[in-house]
């Protein structure tokens, strides 16, 4: 082994390319203490290597939802939190495989790690970062090599943990909070007033209550089922409001639909009306999501969301209407399709969009 001064100034940090997945999710369940952490909404897998060598992996995934010391170090409430939280990252696996348990190495990939996630985080999901944070079991590390990666620790969290039900009833193990900023003025400009200025576009995403996720899938049981009764096992209306319900919360495709899906809880899952089998409540897959999505006529889910929007939509004082021809969209008779939305003014709201034929086409 070359010294270790070499060494360091060698290691390089990568994201983990698709054909490398198995044997990084092979290699965290089998030595990491939490086992494997599946890759769900905006994550990236990092691997560190020397001369092609695995050394160390890192899950760099979504932000805790509840933390307080966090929170109260940023000094934000929990709307803007919320609609924030996305600029945030979690540090929520770190391994360092057996055979490179040696000084400097953590810290030195923690670095690494440090001077190119906000560009890979901004290129893959569009916008910021600003701070990455994570959580320490004291009973089992001190956060040493946080601490000398320069992360700050916060202090300790309430110590209630996540279950397969929500949150456990009693107090199990405050974990120690660590936090890194990616930005010299991390706190300021996750508190500051204008969401254009954090590069924040579109409307604010939505936390479904428990209330919303009960009413969501009775906004499409007039929704005819185009598919066979044989072999079906998910309910139509569960099916789309399930996919509502991860656009809602800002997903985009049919994967990180599923992927939202596959986090919610049995509580959440018994909201949607899920099936149950074996006394556990399932969602469907990523092929059923798709399958039902492109078989249903766009005017008919427009017309089961807009139940949606006059039930829990805000009120808009003033609707913006915009129209837009489809270039080259053009039917078999000849016609043009002719796009026209209605827009709330102070919802960013899509009250409805409606798709017409207008003057036939001249071809020649």
């Amino acid at each position: 082994m070359k010294p270790m001064a070499q060494v360091l100034s060698e290691l390089q940090v990568r994201p983990v390319e698709r054909s490398e997945e198995q044997r990084y999710r092979e290699q965290m369940a089998r030595h990491h203490y939490l086992g494997d952490l599946a890759k769900i909404g905006e994550a990236i897998w990092y691997v560190a290597t020397w001369r092609g060598q695995w050394v160390a992996q890192l899950n760099v995934s979504a932000a805790a939802l509840k933390c307080g010391v966090r929170d109260r170090w940023i000094g934000w409430n929990f709307r803007t939190q919320y609609d924030r939280l996305k600029l945030i990252a979690n540090n929520s696996r770190f391994l360092i495989l057996p055979e490179w348990h040696r000084p400097n190495i953590g810290s030195r990939v923690l670095s690494l790690t440090e001077r190119r996630i906000a560009r890979d985080w901004q290129g893959r999901f569009g916008h910021p970062l600003l701070l990455l944070e994570t959580f320490v079991d004291p009973r089992r590390f001190h956060g040493g090599v946080y601490r000398a990666a320069n992360w700050t620790e916060l202090g300790l969290t309430q110590g209630y943990r996540r279950t397969r039900q929500g949150y456990s009833g009693e107090i199990d193990a405050p974990k120690r909070v660590f936090v890194r900023a990616l930005h010299r003025a991390a706190r300021a400009q996750l508190t500051h007033p204008e969401r254009n200025h954090l590069q924040l576009t579109g409307a604010p995403k939505l936390m479904l209550s428990a209330e919303q996720m009960r009413a969501l899938p009775l906004c499409f049981t007039t929704v005819t089922d185009p598919r066979r009764r044989q072999g079906r096992r998910h309910r139509l209306p569960v099916v789309l409001g399930i996919a509502a319900g991860a656009i809602l919360c800002g997903m985009r495709g049919y994967k990180a639909a599923h992927d939202w899906a596959e986090s919610l809880g049995q509580k959440a899952r018994e909201r949607f009306g899920c099936r149950r089998e074996k006394g556990r409540y399932v969602v469907p897959s990523e092929f059923v999501i798709r399958d039902c999505l492109v078989r249903i006529e766009p005017d008919t889910l427009d017309r089961a969301l807009n139940v949606w929007n006059q039930a829990w939509a805000k009120d808009d004082r003033a609707l913006a209407m915009d129209g837009k021809v489809m270039k080259n969209a053009i039917d078999a008779q000849g016609y043009q399709t002719h796009i026209l939305s209605v827009i709330g003014h102070e919802s960013n709201t899509c009250h409805t969009q409606k798709s017409r034929d207008i003057a036939r086409s001249r071809q020649r």
